[in-house]
Parts: structure tokens; C-alpha cells; sequence
């Protein structure tokens, strides 16, 4: 993943597509109510990944099979594949947008994969949530114990999908990673004058060297 930088998240935000600004920081319209669903979806989903990752029985391959697994049944996938092409999603072609779904989901495995494993037997409790609007909602978890001298706040963006919750975007020490890629993404596409297969290579690439 290119690095994580600082961002100013107004800015990319103002390149999203149509229907996706559900993806904004939630300083920006947070309600004060909670929403418990989603509470409940987090706590069971984020305690299940981190134990994914932190389980010493399971081989190498066998975590990123399970947690591929993982990312496929709690992450909108497909939703975050389209926000993170930003200007760009209005017009790649059918076939563009199908090859760059597949090299996509595969990078964004990895990205959560590893920044997800940088804990290892840690709990996590869930804190407090933020409804941005109806089926909107950012929820803060606590991750303590394990390998940290100190707790750390991690925060799940999750939006309804039919009777249940997914996840959209995570913010791992002050950065949203689906906000981080639509800047770096974009930019990557501005430099290559839109051609998609600049980036659909850089991110296999990077993919193969995190393997």
C-alpha cells in the first residue's frame, strides 16, 4: 500500500462519486445517538479478525484464506471498490471496472490484513457508535491487552446492506484506509491520464510483494 499519509479528507471527499459521500469523516454530521445493531456487529466482526490473525495454530496461507473468508462476509466490498476509483468509476469501462474489482479485492485484503495484524491477542470493546444518517454509522472500538502498552481507538465505518451491516472504511491511528486509497488512487490515475491499467498493475505488484 502506498504510504498513509495525512490527508485532508474535505478534499478527496469532494471527488467521490455520486451516492458515495456516506464515506466522509464522522466529526463531520455525527449524531449523538448510537446505534446498538451496529455495535454488535462490530464487536462480534473486529474480535473475530484480529483472532483471525493472532491465531498461532493456523498457518500463513491458512490465515489469508480465512481471512479472505473474513473480508468477503463483513466488508461491502463492491461498494468500497467503486468509492475508491472516485472520479474515475463514472467512466472506466464494464471490463475495466470488472479486472480492476478482482486485482482490488486482493489488495484490499492485504492492506487489512496487515495493518489489522499489527495486533495479536488484544480484546476489544466496542465504545460508543455514531450515526452519520439511517443505516450510516461509525462505530469505535477500544483494542487493549496483547501486544499494546496502551489501548488504541480504532473506528469501523458500516453501512446496512439488506437485514445486516458492512464494513466500508477503518481508521487505524487517525487514517481512514478506503479515504487514504481514493486520494492515492486518483492521483495514481490523474499522472497515467486515466488509463486504468496503470493502476490495476501498480496494485498487483504490490499485492505480489506483501506475499
Amino acid at each position: 500500500m502506498t504510504s498513509l499519509r495525512s490527508l485532508t479528507f474535505a478534499l478527496v471527499l469532494a471527488a467521490a462519486p455520486a451516492g458515495m459521500a456516506l464515506l466522509a469523516p464522522v466529526e463531520a454530521q455525527a449524531q449523538r445517538a448510537r446505534e446498538a445493531s451496529a455495535e454488535a456487529f462490530i464487536q462480534t466482526q473486529a474480535q473475530r479478525a484480529i483472532g483471525i490473525l493472532a491465531d498461532r495454530n493456523l498457518s500463513r496461507p491458512q490465515k489469508a484464506a480465512q481471512f479472505r473468508t473474513f473480508i468477503d462476509q463483513a466488508a461491502d466490498v463492491p461498494r468500497i471498490t467503486t468509492f475508491v476509483l472516485g472520479k474515475y468509476a463514472r467512466t472506466a469501462s464494464p471490463a475495466q471496472r470488472a479486472q480492476f474489482a478482482q486485482v482490488f479485492r486482493a489488495y484490499a485484503t492485504s492492506v487489512y490484513e496487515r495493518r489489522l495484524g499489527e495486533y495479536g491477542g488484544e480484546r476489544v470493546q466496542v465504545t460508543g457508535s455514531a450515526i452519520r444518517r439511517p443505516g450510516d454509522v461509525v462505530v469505535a472500538t477500544l483494542i487493549s491487552g496483547g501486544r499494546l502498552s496502551r489501548p488504541e481507538t480504532v473506528r469501523w465505518r458500516v453501512v446496512r446492506s439488506g437485514s445486516s451491516w458492512r464494513v466500508v472504511d477503518v481508521e487505524v491511528r487517525g487514517v481512514y484506509l478506503a479515504v487514504t486509497q481514493q486520494a492515492d488512487f486518483t492521483s495514481t490515475l490523474d499522472n497515467a491520464g486515466g488509463d486504468l491499467n496503470v493502476l490495476i498493475n501498480q496494485l498487483r505488484r504490490q499485492t505480489a510483494a506483501r506475499r
